[in-house]
Parts: structure tokens; sequence; C-alpha cells
């Protein structure tokens, strides 16, 4: 056996130091050693990437890699509209965001009631104003017409009858009546729609009038002359008149009537959106005002107050002057357009009457009509039709006449058509027997004729007329006066309340901040 001194190196507890090592500084190897000199070196992107890799824990053999945790999925983004709408959710959660709702929505309404009562006042405000300077006086001009070619057609026979003997005052009216019919149709022509049934009517009277003037200047002179083709040649213009030219200035006449009712319906509805919408405005207010007392024990917000005001106030103009408009617009029309529509027709149908009882003598019986198995003189039958027309026409316009000046003249017509068919039963009995020459001094004379009784007709008519023209002119003025300012007062109240609303609103706000 070796000794210790022999063995060199003995293990104390199987961990000890060898006895020669001990004491000695422990050497590092020298790979260690080199890395420990080795100064450190900032390492590129790729070195850092292979040593990780190095490092990283190698799976045992036939086991599976480890999935790659997957990356957090990206939220969506939200557009502005669910934006706002979020934002507008969490605002009326709290109260100042329930108070600036409120006051928007309290201005919207108060600007929409403005806005609304505005447009529909100015709209009927415009209607009113068409009635009065427009479409009535279309009306008028247009009866106007009708009754200048029916009196030149009336007088035109007048002055064949008198042959030689025509009065300067005859020519003169028949030349007045072509003039102011002449001078109706280039009014009428001005203020027709292009393209429209009035603008054909009017074009057809003017080919027609030049043609009917030409075929009574021939009547005229070969009745001077003293052939009895003159007859034939006033029977043919009166044909043109009667069954062209009439019918033609009727059916301009029913156009601007119709153009006339249409502006009445739209000058007289009530506006019943911009009341409701008043309504709807004055109940947010009081709302609001109730909300703000129930919360804060405050009676009364200037603010809210003062657009209640300026509201109330709109209200009771739109109704009370809407009311006081379709009054005077209904009066004119009752008391106005009406009667002058009957008095037109009243005072046609006596020019018609003249004008065939005139044609009667100067026709001889040429001109016949059978009726129920009898044979009538074409211008008498037409002529009863007339007067017919014409008795009920004075009793309608006797009826509608709502003051003494406008019936006194009615009354009198009545009168003087009553005289007319008795004097014109005298000279048909004269005509009827053969004594032509007596009946012509009946319808044409100077005394106790017909025509006296036709011109007290005429005149009576056309009193009647100008009174109830004054009428409709006074009544219609005041309607359309009514809603003169209404748009613009209205409007001007809105804003004042809408802002009213604003101000009460931010005082509560005020107390927030």
């Amino acid at each position: 056996m070796r000794g210790p001194s022999e063995s060199g190196a003995v293990a104390v507890g199987g961990g000890g130091v060898p006895e020669q090592n001990r004491g000695a500084v422990p050497q590092t190897p020298a790979r260690e050693q080199s890395h420990a000199q080795t100064p450190t070196h900032a390492q590129t992107p790729a070195q850092a990437l292979t040593r990780a890799t190095e490092r990283a824990p190698v799976p045992a053999p036939g086991r599976p890699l480890a999935p790659a945790p997957a990356p957090s999925p990206t939220p969506a983004r939200r557009t502005a509209f669910a934006e706002g709408v979020t934002r507008a959710r969490e605002a009326v959660v709290t109260e100042p965001g329930r108070l600036r709702l409120i006051g928007a929505v309290l201005a919207v309404l108060v600007v929409a009631f403005g806005a609304v009562t505005a447009w529909q006042a100015a709209d009927r405000a415009a209607a009113a104003d068409d009635v009065l300077r427009r479409s009535q006086p279309l009306s008028s001009g247009a009866a106007g017409i009708y009754r200048s070619l029916a009196d030149a057609n009336t007088t035109a026979s007048s002055g064949f009858l008198a042959g030689s003997q025509e009065s300067a005052d005859s020519r003169d009216r028949y030349e007045k009546d072509i003039r102011t019919a002449a001078s109706g149709l280039v009014t009428a022509a001005a203020n027709a729609e292009p393209g429209s049934a009035s603008e054909r009517t009017i074009a057809r009277l003017n080919q027609l009038l030049p043609e009917y003037k030409g075929l009574v200047e021939r009547a005229r002179t070969y009745n001077r002359q003293g052939y009895p083709v003159g007859g034939a040649y006033l029977r043919y213009a009166n044909e043109k008149m009667q069954k062209e030219m009439l019918p033609a200035a009727e059916d301009l006449y029913t156009t601007e009537n119709k153009r006339l009712d249409a502006d009445y319906g739209d000058a007289t509805p009530y506006p019943w959106a911009a009341i409701a919408l008043g309504v709807l405005t004055l109940a947010g207010l009081g709302w609001a005002q109730r909300r703000n007392y129930r919360r804060t024990n405050r009676v009364l917000n200037r603010g809210l107050v003062v657009a209640s005001s300026f509201t109330v106030v709109a209200l009771l103009w739109l109704v009370v002057g809407h009311a006081v408009a379709r009054a005077g617009l209904d009066g004119s029309y009752d008391h106005g357009v009406r009667s002058l529509k009957v008095l037109h027709d009243a005072r046609i149908a006596s020019l018609k009457a003249r004008g065939n009882e005139n044609l009667s003598l100067v026709s001889r019986g040429a001109e016949t009509v059978t009726v129920g198995g009898k044979s009538y003189d074409a211008y008498y039958y037409d002529f009863d039709k007339d007067m017919d027309r014409l008795g009920a026409g004075l009793t309608e316009a006797a009826g509608l006449a709502n003051d003494s000046a406008g019936a006194k003249p009615v009354k009198a017509a009545e009168g003087d058509m009553a005289v007319w068919k008795q004097r014109h039963s005298a000279a048909r009995d004269q005509d009827e027997n053969g004594n032509f020459q007596q009946a012509l001094e009946m319808v044409i004379g100077d005394k106790d004729a017909t025509g006296a009784c036709f011109d007290s007709v005429d005149d009576n008519l056309a009193r009647a007329i100008g009174h109830e023209q004054a009428e409709f002119q006074r009544s219609a003025g005041d309607g359309r006066d009514a809603m003169s300012g209404l748009p613009v007062g209205v409007a001007v109240l809105a804003v004042l309340g809408a802002a009213g609303a604003v101000v009460g609103i931010g005082r509560r706000l005020s107390e927030y901040r």
C-alpha cells in the first residue's frame, strides 16, 4: 500500500481540494480567459437573431413544435355617425345635455312655425292681390269684350234700319264698340298664358273682327244704294257674330271666371299647417317651463316667457288677420263677383234681345224656326228667350244687392224691361199685320220706341255694375290689406322667439359651470 506521500492527492470527504493546490489561485480556462479579456462590442440584428436561435430550447426528437400564439385582432374603426350617436346618447344622460337638446328643439319649433306661417301667409296674400289686380279685372274685361261685340252688332242693325237717316251718334257708338273690343283683346292677349286655350280664342277673335266689320260696311253700302242684297250681308254678319264671335267671347269670359275662382280658392283656405305648428310650439314651450319649475321651484324663466309671448302674438296675428282677410274676400265674392256675373249676363241678354228685335225687321220673315210643329220668326223667337233670361237675371241681381244703392238701378231696369215688352208686343202686331213702317217707328223711332226702353235698361245695368265693381274693390282691398304685413311680421317674431328660448335655456346651463 502507498502512503499519503505517495498518493500525491487524497480526497477528503470526497469534495476536498488536492493538497498541492491548497492556497493556490484557481486558474481560468484559456477559452474563458480569452472571452474575459475580449472587450464587448455592439451586436448587429442578424447576430442577435443567431444567438437567440442558438439559445432557444431544442425540442426532443419526434415531438412537434408548439404553435406560435395568434396575433390579437385589430378593432374595427367606427364611423363618424356612430361616434356622434354615441356622444349624443352620452350627452343626454346628464342634465346639461338634456337642457341643450331641449333648447335646440324649442328653437327649431319656433323658427319652423315662423317659416311655415310666413310661407302660407305670403301665398294667400299673393293670391288675394291677384284677385284684386289681375283675375277680376280680366274677367270684367272679357265681359266687356262680349258686351262691346254684342252692342256693335245691335247698333249696326239699328243703323241699317235707319238707312240714310242713320245718326252720327249711332255711327260713333258702333265705331267705339269696335275699338273697345279690339283694345280688350289686346289686354287679354298680354295676360294670356302662351299656348293656352285663351290665347287661341283671342287669336280667333282678332281674325274674325275685321271680317265682321267688312261685312257690315258692305251691308251699309248696298243698303244706302237701295239694293236688297244689303240685308243679306247684314244677316250674314249677324250670323258670324252670333255663331262664331260671341261664343268665342263667351269662352274667353268663362275661362277668365275660372281663373278668378282659382285665385279665390288659393286666397281663402285657412292655414291649418301654420296654426297646428303654432299650437305645437306653444305646447313645447309650456312643457319646458313646467319642467323648469318642477326641477328648480322657479315659477318663470324669462327667456322662455319671451319666446312664448312672441309665439302667442304671431299665432293670434295669423288667426285674426286671416279671419279678417277671409271675411273681406268672401264679401267681395258674394256681393261683388257674383253680382257682377249676374249683371253682366243680364246686360248681354238685353243686347242680344235688342239685336234680334232689329233683325226681325231686317229679315221680314225670311228666317224662320219650327218648334213643336209650329213655325216662328227666328229672330222674334230668340228675342223672347233673351227677354226671359234678362228677367231672370234682374230678379237674381235684385236678391244679391245688399244695399239700396245697388238695388235701385236693378229695380229701375225691371220697370224698363216691362215697358219694353209692352212696346215690342205692339210693334210685332204691326209687323205681322203688314204695317212695316209703323213697326219700324215703334222700334227705332224718337217717341215711345222700344229703343228708348233698351237704352234705359242698359244705362241702369251699367250703374248697377259700377256700384258692384266699387263694392268688390273695397272688400277685396280690405281682405288683401289684412294679410299685407303678416309674412314679414311673423318671421321677425319667430326669430325673436327662438332667441328668447335659447337665452332662457342658456341661463339654466350657466348654473352648471
